[in-house]
């Protein structure tokens, strides 16, 4: 059978592998790609609220709070009562988190290496940037993905 020369297919088959790749590799660690959104949000932006954390990832805020949820039950986020605002809560990873942070990262690097099998570090390098800027085009990258996007669970 040939490959298929349509970009948008071959994008599409790949995302796809690689989207389900990286969950089989999360499940050792009892963690989801949409928990590991979280956790890298908040590693980045501590002390945002639920409201703030559904914008930035671009999910339903009901997804949000069934993420913190399940994430809170494993002891990996904290809600802290605001200062500022004691209507809201701020967002924290616990101090698991960080060492379940290392592990996810460890999982990152493996998985990117193993995705990237066949090539050479220039091809790398060029396929990187190259999809880079599809992704800017479109207005894609941040901490928002678009898997995030639609899903009330």
């Amino acid at each position: 059978m040939s490959r298929p020369s349509s970009l948008a297919l071959l994008l599409s088959q790949l995302g796809s592998h690689v989207a389900g790749e990286f969950a089989r590799r999360l499940e050792p660690l009892g963690l989801t790609p949409a928990h590991v959104g979280v956790l890298r949000t908040l590693a980045v932006r501590p002390g945002i609220n639920q409201q703030e954390l559904a914008e930035v990832i671009g999910a339903v805020p009901s997804r949000v709070v069934k993420l913190l949820d399940e994430l809170g039950a494993r002891g990996l986020v904290e809600r802290r009562r605001s200062e500022i605002d004691r209507r809201h809560h701020e967002l924290h990873l616990s101090p698991a988190a960080r060492s379940k942070l290392d592990a996810v990262m460890a999982t990152v690097v493996e998985h990117d290496r193993a995705i990237g099998a066949g090539l050479t570090a220039e091809e790398k390098r060029e396929l990187v940037a190259l999809l880079g800027k599809l992704a800017e085009a479109r207005g894609l990258g941040g901490l928002a993905h678009p898997g995030f996007r639609g899903s009330e669970t």
